[in-house]
């Protein structure tokens, strides 16, 4: 018998399936397939929120039937604190999902996906010793890690990511390549709440005048993108983190401009391919990102 998660809540959600167990998903998506069904795939790590309903919104646009995982990954966290603090609430997760695209949630255990410890080394370069992977040594390691057992044990034919995760969603297309894993990468759009601070389950950590301060990060990314024609790329990148530093709530760990397929910084506005700055705020012990592409602005 499914080794459904009845317990989660007083009503059984009739639309969606949730599974904790390996054997369990795969025998579903096994009869999907046999069935004809294309599986799209958004891996979380829940505390959803509407960016994430947008990704399911286009997997459930673009495949037959959607596959939304909900799984707290530990060897992507290089700092125990963080770890700790990173919001869970299946319940309301579900809640939020049973009003989608969803078709089925897998929710497995630590054990579930490491049964052994996950001792693979991915080595992606340039692309990882910048930015995030400068800050957080080991993190897409351990993203690599669960994304591709994660594609293992789903098979998809397309997975959904948002573009909040930048050189996240790059390390990805790598690894991808690198595997050779025969699944379609979708790279969807950041959504914004209405003052413009970028969707993010860490948001919801922070307290409300931190939240109030927290629009700073994006109106300064906004207001910095007009500024390409006055300013060099070097005098661009120091009025981000002086105007960011100004604000008491909020402290600056990096703002780069990139080029988008590289990640490597750019140095002049003549530099080939489009141009994306990428930046890390604490503010207080809340670490938000968010990025821009210059030259395109989306509100």
């Amino acid at each position: 018998m499914l080794n459904y998660l009845f317990t989660l809540h007083p009503h059984f959600y009739s639309k969606m399936q949730i599974v904790k167990q390996i054997n369990d998903l795969r025998k579903i998506l096994n009869e999907k397939r046999e069935n004809g069904l294309s599986i799209g795939f958004v891996p979380t790590m829940g505390a959803l929120h509407k960016g994430h309903l947008s990704l399911v919104e286009k997997a459930g646009q673009q495949t037959r039937f959607v596959v939304v995982s909900i799984f707290v990954n530990p060897t992507q966290f290089n700092d125990q604190a963080d770890l700790e603090r990173y919001p869970r609430d299946l319940m309301k997760d579900v809640d939020l999902l049973d009003s989608s695209s969803c078709q089925l949630v897998f929710a497995p255990e630590p054990d579930e996906i490491y049964p052994e410890p996950d001792t693979r080394q991915f080595n992606f370069g340039l692309l990882e010793q910048v930015m995030e992977g400068k800050f957080r040594p080991g993190h897409f390691n351990g993203v690599a890690q669960v994304v591709s057992r994660l594609f293992e044990i789903v098979q998809p034919d397309k997975a959904f990511f948002g573009q909040k995760d930048f050189q996240q969603l790059a390390i990805i297309r790598e690894m991808v390549r690198r595997l050779n894993l025969p699944v379609e990468i979708v790279a969807c759009p950041i959504v914004r709440e209405d003052d413009g601070l970028a969707m993010s389950s860490r948001n919801m950590l922070l307290n409300p005048w931190q939240r109030m301060n927290a629009v700073h990060i994006s109106a300064t990314l906004f207001e910095a993108a007009n500024k390409t024609g006055e300013l060099s790329v070097e005098e661009l990148c120091q009025w981000v983190i002086n105007r960011i530093n100004e604000n008491e709530f909020l402290n600056t760990e990096y703002f780069e401009i990139v080029n988008e397929l590289t990640l490597l910084p750019v140095t002049s506005w003549d530099d080939p391919g489009s141009k994306v700055g990428c930046i890390a705020v604490h503010c207080g012990k809340i670490r938000l990102i968010d990025n821009l592409e210059f030259g395109a602005i989306n509100y």
